[in-house]
């Protein structure tokens, strides 16, 4: 893993979500994006070297909607840049960790993602994103 890549922040209200992280950062987001395969739209932030990601569920039965209904509003993951998605979810299985989906899938922000279960990062669900070319 190379580095943090971004932190998911799960929100109720996009809308009013961005105005916050507007103010907070003296900056709006410079991009938004709806990935409907999850059920989720999405804007990012850059503050200084770092991204956020806030997701705002689309549907009652997307894994935002349920994280929401489950835990409310806060940080829902937290993504690491990879140069190879295939060879470190691979890595990671040997290591004992549960991928949660083997496939990698097309993710928000042109990346290929896969996620492990927080059950077996502390509670942490830990997302693997690789840019793609």
């Amino acid at each position: 893993m190379k580095k943090i890549e971004h932190i998911g922040i799960a929100v109720k209200d996009l809308e009013a979500s961005n105005l916050l992280f507007e103010k907070l950062f003296g900056a709006p987001a410079y991009k938004t994006e709806e990935v409907e395969s999850e059920g989720v739209k999405t804007s990012f932030f850059m503050n200084g070297p770092n991204k956020i990601e806030l997701l705002e569920a689309t549907n009652p039965d997307s894994p935002i909607a349920k994280f929401l209904e489950k835990k409310g509003e806060g940080i829902h993951h937290i993504a690491f840049d990879v140069e190879d998605i295939v060879a470190e979810t691979e890595r990671l299985k040997k290591e004992g960790f549960t991928i949660l989906n083997e496939i990698p899938k097309r993710g928000a922000d042109n990346k290929l993602v896969a996620f492990l279960h927080p059950k077996g990062t502390n509670g942490v669900l830990v997302e693997l994103c690789q840019e793609i070319p």
